[in-house]
C-alpha cells in the first residue's frame, strides 16, 4: 500500500529539508526522502552541506585558526603558552558532535512540523492518475512506495572526479576525505583553488602541513572582484603560507603506497611534485543518477542538471527541482530559498528569489565575501559606476581583534547612486556582507549607507567609510 502525500521532497539537504518544512507549514502533508548515511551507517539529515561540506569545514577552520593563534598571536596579548599540541582525533570528534547535533535538530523540526522522515534512495516509477509514484530503496531493497501530487527534486551534487584518477579518500581525497584526515600530512597537494581547495588547504596549512594548490585558471578567484582577489592572493600566500600556482596544466598522476606524484606544466616548464595526500576540488556535478529521470521523461540539460524555468518548474507537471541539481550557484542558502519559494508556489503564493543579491563567502582567514556585480562585470556591461574603498587597517575593532587585514569596496551606479556590489576581505565579513544584501534588496544608494549610524567601535564602520568614499567624502582615509 502506497503512502499518500501532497508533497514529496527527494533529498534532505539545505534545500530539501527546508522545502519539506515550509510545505508542511502551509498545510500540506509532506515527506522528505534522504539516502545519506554517516560513517557509522546511520541516517543523517542535512545533505552534503551539514555532513561533509559547509558545517564540518567551518568547525575544522575554527579549530585550526585557534591552534594557529596559540602559536602566533597570543604572545601579542601578553599570553604565554608552551607545549600546545593539536589532537586531531579530538578536533574530528568535535566536528562530528556538531554534525550530530545539527542532524538531530532537523529530525526534531520534522517531528514538530509533522514531516514524514523517510530514509532511502528515491526514484520516479511513473504516474498513478494525477499522482507521481516514488519508489524508495535501501541497499537495493524496496522499503517504501509513495504517491504525491507534487514532487520537489533536491538531490544536490557530488564532487567532480579528475578523469583517470580514482578517489579512494586514503591518498586521493574529495571534500569528504579532506574533512576526515586523522593526521596532519607533511606534504598536501590540492588541485583547484576554489572554495573547497582554499578552505581545506588553509585548515591543514595552519596545522603544520606544507600545502601546494594547483589551479588551472590563470586568474585567482575569477568569480570575485579582482581588487579583492589580488588582496586575497597576497594574504593567503604571504601570511597563511599557501603555495598557490596559477595556470597549471595537470599531466599524469601516479599513486604509490604512501604518496601521490603529480606531473604538471607551469609556464612551459615540466614539474614533478610528490604529496602525502592529494585533495581534488575541481567543482561539482548534479546528482541525477538513480533518480529515474529517463523513466518519466524528466528533462536534463546538456550538463546533466535538471532543466527548470525561473520558478524551478521542470518539464513535468507538478515536478519541481531546486538547489545544486539545477542552474545557478551551488550555494546552500540559494537552495534553501528556492525550497521555500517552491513550497509557496505550490500553495498559490508569488514568492521571488533574486539571484542578483545572493551573498558569496569563502571562509579562509581573512574571510572573503561579496554580493552583486564586480567591477570587471560592470566594465564589460558598459555600466557607468563609482566606487568607494576603505581598509580594516585603521579600524579600532579590527586592531583590537588583531585582525586588521583587508578592505571593503562599494560599487554604485554613477547616476542614481544605487548600490550595485559590495566586496570585502577581512575579519567576519561573512556576517558583514548581509548589510550589503539588505541594502541591495531594498534598492539602497551608497548615500543611504553613508547616512546610517554605525556602532563604534565595530567592524561595520569600514562599510560606512567605504560608502562615504564612494561620494568622495571619506572621514578616515
Amino acid at each position: 500500500m502506497s503512502q499518500q502525500f501532497d508533497v514529496v521532497v527527494i533529498g534532505g539537504g539545505p534545500g530539501g529539508y527546508v522545502a519539506a518544512i515550509r510545505a508542511a507549514q502551509l498545510g500540506f502533508s509532506a515527506a522528505c526522502v534522504d539516502a545519506f548515511k554517516n560513517p557509522e551507517g546511520k541516517a543523517s539529515l542535512g545533505g552534503t552541506c551539514l555532513n561533509v561540506g559547509c558545517i564540518p569545514s567551518k568547525a575544522l577552520l575554527q579549530s585550526s585558526e585557534n591552534f594557529h593563534a596559540v602559536h602566533h598571536d597570543y604572545a601579542k596579548h601578553g599570553i604565554t603558552v608552551s607545549g600546545a599540541k593539536m589532537d586531531v582525533g579530538q578536533m574530528l570528534a568535535r566536528k562530528t558532535d556538531i554534525i550530530t547535533k545539527n542532524a538531530a535538530g532537523i529530525g526534531f523540526l520534522f517531528k514538530k512540523n509533522k514531516v514524514a522522515n523517510i530514509h532511502g534512495l528515491a526514484a520516479f516509477k511513473g504516474r498513478q492518475g494525477d499522482k507521481w509514484v516514488i519508489e524508495v530503496t535501501d541497499n537495493g531493497a524496496v522499503v517504501d512506495t509513495l504517491e504525491a501530487s507534487h514532487v520537489i527534486v533536491a538531490t544536490g551534487s557530488s564532487p567532480r572526479a579528475l578523469p583517470g584518477l580514482a578517489t579512494d579518500n586514503q591518498l586521493v581525497l574529495d571534500n569528504e576525505g579532506a574533512l576526515a584526515l586523522t593526521a596532519v600530512p607533511k606534504r598536501l597537494g590540492v588541485i583547484g583553488a576554489g572554495v573547497i581547495g582554499l578552505e581545506m588547504g588553509s585548515v591543514w596549512k595552519r596545522l603544520g602541513a606544507e600545502v601546494t594548490i594547483l589551479e588551472a585558471m590563470p586568474t585567482f578567484l575569477a568569480a570575485a572582484d579582482q581588487q579583492i582577489a589580488k588582496e586575497a592572493f597576497k594574504t593567503l600566500t604571504k601570511d597563511t603560507g599557501l603555495d598557490i600556482k596559477l595556470g597549471v596544466k595537470i599531466g599524469e598522476i601516479k599513486t604509490g603506497k604512501k604518496s601521490v606524484t603529480v606531473n604538471y606544466e607551469l609556464n612551459g616548464e615540466a614539474v614533478k611534485a610528490e604529496f602525502d595526500k592529494l585533495i581534488v576540488s575541481i567543482g561539482r556535478v548534479p546528482n541525477t543518477q538513480g533518480l529515474g529521470a529517463e523513466t518519466v521523461g524528466l528533462a536534463l540539460d546538456e550538463r546533466g542538471f535538471v532543466a527548470v524555468d525561473e520558478h524551478c518548474r521542470t518539464n513535468l507537471p507538478n515536478v519541481w527541482a531546486i538547489g545544486d541539481v539545477v542552474r545557478g550557484p551551488m550555494l546552500a542558502h540559494k537552495a534553501s530559498e528556492e525550497g521555500v519559494a517552491v513550497a509557496e508556489r505550490i500553495a498559490g503564493q508569488k514568492p521571488h528569489v533574486d539571484f542578483g543579491v545572493i551573498p558569496w563567502v569563502i571562509y579562509t582567514s581573512p574571510e572573503i565575501a561579496w554580493v552583486g556585480k564586480t567591477e570587471e562585470q560592470l566594465k564589460a556591461e558598459g555600466v557607468e559606476y563609482k566606487k568607494g574603498t576603505s581598509g580594516f587597517g585603521a579600524n579600532g575593532r579590527a586592531l583590537g581583534l588583531g585582525q586588521a587585514q583587508g578592505m571593503v569596496k562599494i560599487l554604485a551606479d554613477a547616476k542614481t547612486d544605487r548600490i550595485l556590489g559590495l566586496h570585502m576581505i577581512g575579519p567576519m565579513v561573512s556576517e558583514l556582507v548581509s548589510e550589503g544584501v539588505v541594502s541591495m534588496e531594498f534598492k539602497a544608494a551608497s548615500e543611504d549607507l553613508a547616512r546610517i549610524i554605525h556602532a563604534h567601535p565595530s567592524l561595520s564602520e569600514v562599510i560606512h567609510e567605504a560608502a562615504l568614499a564612494a561620494d568622495k567624502r571619506a572621514l578616515h582615509g
